[in-house]
């Protein structure tokens, strides 16, 4: 008995309640995603207005309180700090695998082989990346690798310095390698 009127949920629902707080969450930066994202506009609790496409500042205006949702939302930030880009999708991707275990759960799939699929999934796509994706550097030319590197650090961090940064690094590369 619930002592102020509350009512007890488990199992199932709760995943379902749990997993419907991340998609909400992954559905207000969904639009803002890439190069051609929309802008959002942002108005907190005293009028301040801020206006943004990018997923970590929209973020961490929004006052997630649900456990499940905060859990992205402090996935975006630890993103962020680490690596200063890919907020956005870190949470896309995130919202996105919970959905799918979520039907899969419907399905009446036991969490733990849907854990464990998911580990297989990831051990085949990096095996997937290794022989088909990857490219051996030698065969590129140093103009390759630097349009690579700029590319990689093209973001809102390095933003007009990416070729400088480009040159170093593979400079850098270059020399350790030797």
């Amino acid at each position: 008995n619930l002592k102020i009127d509350g009512v007890r949920v488990s199992g199932q629902e709760v995943r379902s309640q749990n997993i419907a707080a991340c998609i909400a969450v992954a559905n207000v930066v969904r639009s803002s995603l890439g190069p051609v994202g929309l802008d959002k506009m942002l108005v907190d609790d005293i009028g301040d207005v801020t206006i943004s496409n990018d997923g970590a500042t929209i973020l961490k205006q929004l006052e997630v309180e649900h456990p499940a949702a905060r859990l992205l939302v402090d996935a975006s930030i630890a993103q962020d700090e680490e690596v200063g880009d890919g907020t956005t999708s870190v949470v896309l991707l995130a919202a996105e695998l919970l959905r799918r275990a979520n039907e899969l759960a419907k399905n009446k799939i036991h969490p733990t082989n849907i854990i464990a699929g998911y580990r297989l999934a990831q051990k085949y796509a990096v095996k997937y990346i290794k022989e088909n994706l990857a490219v051996e550097t030698d065969a590129l030319g140093r103009e390759s690798i630097v349009n690579a590197a700029r590319t990689s650090m093209s973001s809102k961090i390095i933003g007009s310095e990416a070729d400088f940064f480009a040159e170093m690094v593979v400079s850098v590369v270059e020399s350790v390698r030797m």
